[in-house]
């Protein structure tokens, strides 16, 4: 709030993402302020995107592919793969970012988390509430119905619910729904 305050007093307009390189080098701070923060910027990007680059590429190379009975000269030239394929990925992702982001960066990412945990806690809530066992070979559908359902929840919301528009509380009700499919799937004794 206070950095919103000080723009607003120094007539800068920005907001999200934005403000905080306007702040920088928008005039009102010596330059070496703004150097200082890109400096800082491109600092904190390099090392987490570079341990996240490197722990998902361990993480796929040993879990995924299996290292098990297979030379160094292998596993290395998997790895460099691995390597290259998630670095790509990652780039593909950076971009859907750029393309989804409306005010900032973090509000791209609750909304696609609203998606994609909603089933997961969905599941996860249900393993804790109920102990009865469910057809497994549906569970993958009632993992992407949920979000599809709240996708066109959301996009009706207004329409349907009196001027409503759900937010980031659309994570709960993706669960709810999760966890309903989850119900429809309890085996019969």
């Amino acid at each position: 709030m206070l950095l919103y305050t000080y723009a607003a007093q120094r007539g800068i307009s920005e907001s999200g993402d934005l403000i905080f390189p306007a702040v920088a080098t928008g005039g009102s701070l010596p330059s070496f302020v703004g150097v200082l923060f890109v400096l800082g910027l491109v600092s904190c990007a390099f090392s987490a995107g570079g341990s996240a680059l490197t722990a998902l590429t361990t993480s796929f190379t040993a879990d995924i592919i299996g290292t098990d009975g297979k030379s160094e000269e292998t596993i290395t030239s998997i790895r460099k793969k691995v390597h290259l394929v998630i670095a790509a990925l990652m780039v593909l992702c950076i971009w859907a970012f750029y393309l989804l982001n409306t005010k900032s960066a973090i509000d791209a990412v609750y909304k696609l988390a609203s998606y994609t945990y909603g089933p997961i806690l969905g599941m996860f809530a249900f393993g804790l509430c109920c102990k009865r066992k469910v057809r497994e070979k549906w569970v993958p559908l009632v993992a992407v119905l949920a979000p599809i359902l709240s996708f066109v929840l959301q996009a009706h919301s207004e329409q349907w619910f009196g001027g409503y528009r759900f937010s980031y509380e659309l994570i709960l009700v993706n669960a709810l729904l999760t966890v309903a499919g989850m119900c429809l799937l309890i085996r019969k004794k």
